[in-house]
């Protein structure tokens, strides 16, 4: 017996969704236009690995190639799921907490089972091919879709079309829609997010044809680890009610979220990988971590986050495309001044004896001097940037390996109402800014390298001073 959902029966201020059992088999639910298949399966309470020979797929009917435009509508067109007699209610608040220690396989397992049909995978292209691989071995049919921008690299390309050979499945590519990113280019350029940051650009090609995917389902899967964001993705749950997207019946909670790998770790998504000899994508030969479109997406160096490859122009700390912005908490949005100007309620770092805290008068005065008694080394920062916070271990040290031989290491915080001033006078670009003010020049010599280990920061220190 197919489950469907109830819509009469959302409300918008509950984390609770309704189930309801039809008296007959359900229309057959689509993302976009591409109608499916319907293939019942039995819905079993374990998984049987040795009886695992390949994987069952709802494949869409009469499928063509799998970048055919005409099979992605402006608007998605959706059918309606049978209004049904009998409701189950789910505290998905409670089932997280249930599943909290559960394995990604159970996790995804009970996924495909509640919602079958209407359920589907997100893809990005990246390490998140482990979930095509969990669906896999749970024998159960799935569905996968994937975000063609129209500006992702080349190898990720590739990697789709091995994907599908794989698995022998065929993705449901969404694309944004063609006039509006007409508009966005004729108006603002190719490139126009180097300028004025990615939300726009993302909205159009990402966040739009997400939500039309989103409209013909009930419920979707994604890839979002708590390690891989610690500013934005440190609480994920394994499932949640959306609290951005709609689903299929329409409104706020008619769409769950699943988040299989919520608490894995990186290394041990790869480990997994690896062991059931998955395919993956040849950027990550390459240094590239988290994937995204190819002008916004860069390797990252040893010892730098993940999410440091990712439109590293920007100093916001939330850096999300808009797909997960549910994630960004009240608490993440920096308050404002009488300016304003942002005022983030955190912290501050860079805490040591070793360590001179300088003020903007302090600022303005070093930047100033043409002879110094001695040269000076200054990070620009903001305490709530997770590239700053990343750094602090290693400048605290570089302070006090410093201490005592003659120069001088220092911190000013950029943010804020100081922030137009940095970027006037002090070469700011992005946080953290790294700059050494030799002993005999007014003119300050910025850090060129993203490596922000010991070693490299001396390394700098000793070529100049």
């Amino acid at each position: 017996m197919a489950l469907s959902v109830s819509s009469s029966s959302i409300s918008s201020s509950s984390n609770f969704h309704h189930f309801a059992a039809s008296s007959s088999e359900p229309k057959v639910p689509r993302i976009g236009s591409v109608q499916l298949l319907h293939r019942p399966h039995v819905l079993s309470s374990g998984v049987n690995y040795s009886q695992i020979t390949g994987c069952s797929v709802v494949k869409p009917m009469n499928a063509q190639s799998k970048r055919d435009d005409s099979l992605v509508p402006f608007v998605a067109n959706t059918l309606a799921a049978e209004v049904a007699e009998k409701t189950e209610i789910v505290d998905y608040d409670g089932l997280a907490r249930d599943l909290e220690n559960a394995s990604p396989l159970e996790i995804m397992d009970q996924a495909l089972e509640k919602f079958g049909d209407d359920i589907a995978i997100a893809f990005s292209g990246a390490e998140d091919v482990a979930l095509i691989e969990y669906a896999r071995l749970t024998g159960r049919p799935f569905r996968v879709f994937s975000l063609d921008t129209g500006r992702l690299n080349s190898e990720t390309y590739q990697f789709f079309d091995a994907v599908e050979k794989h698995y022998g499945i065929h993705i449901e590519y969404m694309f944004p829609d063609a006039v509006e990113v007409q508009g966005l280019v004729r108006n603002k350029g190719l490139f126009s997010f180097y300028d004025d940051g990615h939300q726009e650009c993302c909205r159009v090609r990402k966040v739009r044809p997400l939500r039309r995917a989103l409209k013909g389902l009930r419920a979707w899967i994604t890839g979002q680890r708590k390690d891989q964001s610690p500013g934005t993705r440190s609480d994920v749950p394994v499932v949640q009610v959306d609290p951005v997207f709609e689903g299929l019946d329409g409104g706020i909670g008619s769409l769950i979220k699943w988040n299989p790998v919520a608490n894995v770790h990186g290394k041990d998504i790869w480990n997994f990988l690896r062991t059931m000899n998955v395919p993956v994508n040849s950027l990550h030969s390459q240094g590239y971590v988290s994937i995204g479109c190819e002008p916004c997406t860069r390797p990252v160096l040893p010892g730098q986050h993940e999410r440091e490859g990712r439109w590293w122009w920007e100093d916001s700390k939330a850096k999300e495309c808009g797909l997960h912005k549910g994630n960004l908490k009240q608490g993440d949005v920096p308050q404002l001044n009488g300016n304003g100007n942002e005022i983030p309620p955190v912290n501050d770092i860079f805490i040591s004896q070793d360590l001179v805290n300088l003020n903007r008068t302090g600022m303005e005065n070093l930047a100033r001097l043409d002879n110094r008694k001695e040269p000076w080394l200054v990070v620009l920062y903001a305490p709530w940037c997770q590239f700053c916070q990343a750094m602090e271990g290693s400048y605290v040290e570089l302070a006090e390996k410093l201490a005592g031989s003659g120069v001088k290491v220092g911190k000013f915080r950029a943010d804020g109402e100081q922030k137009q001033f940095a970027k006037q006078e002090l070469q700011l670009g992005s946080f953290p800014t790294i700059l050494f003010f030799p002993k005999h020049s007014s003119k300050a010599i910025k850090y060129p390298s993203e490596k922000r280990d010991v070693e490299s920061l001396m390394a700098f220190v000793n070529a100049l001073r």
